[in-house]
């Protein structure tokens, strides 16, 4: 028993690191590549690919994590998640996103010290999206089966989006639990590269 939660606390973090390391040296070394071109708005994602790159000032200067196709085991290993049936970086509708708060290199260790106002930014390859978050880290507590909030207008499914929104979501205590905190945003700034 131990031995389990002992890797779950330390092995699954430094295993998770090392995969978030090479996601990234990936991501940036595919942007540099030549011959690419157009909108990252039009790239093609496979569910596990590298898309983009995630930086939380709060969580601290250094902070940046790859944010990968997808919300499985694998891809939650690996990076911050993100929903494929939700919008795009950028684009109007919701674009929600996934990580661990323990265990599996804890991008999300920090979320409960988000503050609204707070900015989430997004690099894709040809854009950097700056997200400002409308309410505190640890002001929503929702249980896992209330997918309202993955909805293009959280909370009103028959809605039409107008705005470009996040929504962050992670677990919502440090042991297995069937709640989740989940953070709202919305779009400040879009700056092409």
């Amino acid at each position: 028993m131990t031995g389990y939660v002992g890797w779950q606390f330390v092995g699954t973090n430094l295993v998770a690191r090392h995969h978030q390391g090479v996601v990234t040296d990936e991501i940036n070394a595919d942007w540099d590549e030549e011959g690419t071109s157009g909108d990252a708005v039009d790239d093609r994602w496979r569910p596990g690919d590298g898309i983009a790159l995630v930086r939380v000032p709060r969580f601290g200067d250094d902070y940046e994590m790859p944010l990968v196709a997808g919300t499985n085991d694998d891809d939650l290993a690996r990076g911050i998640g993100w929903f494929p049936e939700s919008a795009r970086p950028g684009e109007v509708g919701n674009f929600a996103i996934a990580a661990h708060r323990v265990t599996h290199g804890e991008p999300f260790s920090k979320i409960l010290d988000l503050r609204a106002g707070d900015e989430v930014i997004v690099e894709t390859r040809t854009h950097v999206y700056t997200y400002r978050l409308v309410e505190d880290g640890d002001a929503r507590v929702v249980d896992f089966t209330e997918t309202w909030v993955l909805d293009p207008v959280p909370g009103k499914p028959a809605s039409e989006p107008s705005e470009s929104l996040i929504t962050l979501v992670t677990c919502a205590e440090i042991f297995h639990t069937d709640d989740r905190n989940v953070v709202f945003g919305a779009l400040q700034t879009a700056q092409r590269k």
